[in-house]
């Protein structure tokens, strides 16, 4: 198999530091959080502005990576399925999807709304909310 290699840009400071105790959706009680971006992404950072959408990727360092299928949710009463199937966290590639939106941009500081990700989870990249015809 080849290799690839992903260069973390940042990370995520959030008052979630217990995976067991962290929502795990973002309406399910997730608090506002930090991105802390490198200073040298401060350029790729220009354009971004309070009041819009991002998705964030995030690489979820804490996750199993040797699971396949899991029971939705957690839940022992819903049969097991492929995690490729769910949003579950341990997965092969623990890659993080977040739809998040910005409340203010300080530097390399961006301060977001209801984001489930623990703190010091690794920020890989954010990409601009494309809505239908936008």
């Amino acid at each position: 198999m080849t290799t690839y290699t992903l260069r973390p840009i940042g990370h995520v400071e959030s008052t979630l530091t217990d995976r067991t105790a962290a929502p795990r959706q973002p309406d399910e009680g997730a608090p506002d959080a930090w991105l802390v971006f490198d200073d040298r992404y401060a350029p790729a950072l220009e354009g971004l502005a309070p009041g819009t959408d991002i998705l964030l990727l995030t690489w979820l360092d804490r996750a199993d990576r040797d699971t396949l299928t899991v029971h939705p949710r957690g839940d022992a009463t819903r049969p097991c399925t492929g995690v490729f199937t769910t949003r579950a966290p341990d997965r092969p590639n623990p890659i993080g999807l977040h739809t998040i939106h910005i409340l203010s941009i300080t530097d390399t500081r961006v301060h977001v709304r209801n984001l489930e990700a623990l703190n010091a989870t690794p920020i890989l990249d954010i990409k601009p909310l494309l809505t239908p015809g936008g």
